[in-house]
């Protein structure tokens, strides 16, 4: 059968995601990369149609039998009646959201079946594209004027003091504005729990799992030059990322350290303050990973709970005493956030500063985060 232009190409994408089991977000890249003629739009149709046929993947396998091809997947989900589907009594309710049972049991053992199938349908819709002003660099009320004055509406986030999101995608990384440093591209709840970091100019800190420095860079700004920034993470790669942000960003008073540096253990007790944003199932931020929620199961769970209490436990060893820890996850299962933060508090020598800070995902809203701030009592 010989399949439309962009259909066919979209068909290639999602066999080689099932054979390769990779994110889903590595494979559409890597054959975008391979196949250069396929324009803009091509690219933004097929992506767009991949990322809804993967959200709704659990409605549409219900609707058909097990051994369904992506052919005749992509065929129901084009002509699916969505809300029709959704409330079909004859299928359980983590396939009406789409979500897989496993995880739709532990939201609704958390926050009860109906709140649960709400946060699964928010999970399942695109989320707003939404970047942070840098601060060292510009106000937000002054990017906003000098961004560009088209079809794309911005408007400021409603709790970030930061943010701006856009009323349609746009490709934000061929902009002069990002070009010269004056933004990054940063959920508004991410905004919020790096804003949590609270540092006075002068103080050190460390970004102990810093991936490419997302959260550095949003409370970098805070120290006025004063003062150093550290940031560590297990992955090489993603840390050369990190210094070309920072360096685009024009902060100057951070080091990038390696977990195998020697600069690191003279680190310790030295902190004035530590962000740990630990590893985690990433259940808060479905809309733009709906792929990992089809790789979830309560094995990844349980290791994942072990990896956080190891690192919060080496993190914590950074803190000075009368210092601060800030641990965050983009999760909203309580068993990585609240009964992580009482272990931390029955385990060490802590107290909890203020309530601990959670989001979900809200239709034009961010994504779901949670975070504690610890401080480390003097003996």
């Amino acid at each position: 059968m010989k399949y439309p232009f962009r259909q066919y190409h979209l068909l290639q994408i999602l066999e080689e995601y099932d054979e390769e089991d990779i994110p889903l977000d590595l494979c559409i890249a890597r054959y975008f990369r391979q196949n250069k003629a396929l324009g803009s739009k091509d690219r933004a149709e097929i992506a767009g149609t991949a990322y809804g046929l993967i959200r709704w993947k659990g409605l549409v396998d219900a609707q058909l039998d097990e051994t369904s091809t992506w052919e005749e997947r992509l065929n129901l989900y084009l002509k699916l009646d969505f809300d029709l589907a959704s409330t079909d009594e004859k299928i359980s309710s983590y396939q009406q959201v789409s979500f897989p049972e496993e995880l739709f049991v532990l939201l609704a053992e958390a926050y009860g079946e109906e709140r649960a199938k709400e946060i699964c349908l928010h999970s399942n819709q695109e989320a707003p594209m939404t970047i942070r002003a840098n601060e060292t660099k510009i106000s937000r009320d002054e990017l906003i004027e000098r961004l560009p004055k088209d079809e794309v509406v911005v408007k400021k986030t409603s709790k970030s003091p930061w943010g701006i999101t856009f009323s349609k995608r746009r490709n934000l990384f061929t902009l002069p504005q990002f070009k010269e440093g004056l933004f990054e591209v940063q959920d508004e709840a991410s905004q919020l729990v790096a804003n949590l970091v609270n540092p006075k100019p002068g103080d050190s800190i460390l970004d102990f799992c810093a991936g490419s420095g997302g959260k550095t860079l949003a409370f970098a700004h805070k120290l006025q030059g004063k003062g150093q920034l550290y940031l560590h993470d297990i992955r090489k790669h993603i840390l050369i990322e990190a210094k070309r942000r920072l360096k685009r960003a024009g902060i100057q008073n951070a080091q990038v350290i390696d977990y195998k540096s020697e600069k690191l253990k003279k680190l310790k007790k030295k902190m004035n303050w530590v962000l740990v944003d630990a590893p985690c199932s990433g259940t808060g931020t479905l809309r733009r990973n709906p792929d990992m929620k089809w790789r979830f199961d309560c094995e990844m769970l349980q290791r994942l709970q072990g990896q956080q209490r190891t690192i919060f436990e080496q993190a914590l060893s950074y803190v000075k005493p009368g210092g601060h820890i800030v641990y965050s996850t983009c999760s909203i299962l309580p068993q990585e956030n609240q009964e992580q933060v009482e272990h931390f508090l029955k385990t060490y020598n802590l107290e909890m500063l203020s309530p601990s800070f959670q989001s979900f995902p809200e239709p034009n809203e961010g994504d779901g985060f949670f975070a504690a701030v610890f401080k480390l009592r003097i003996p």
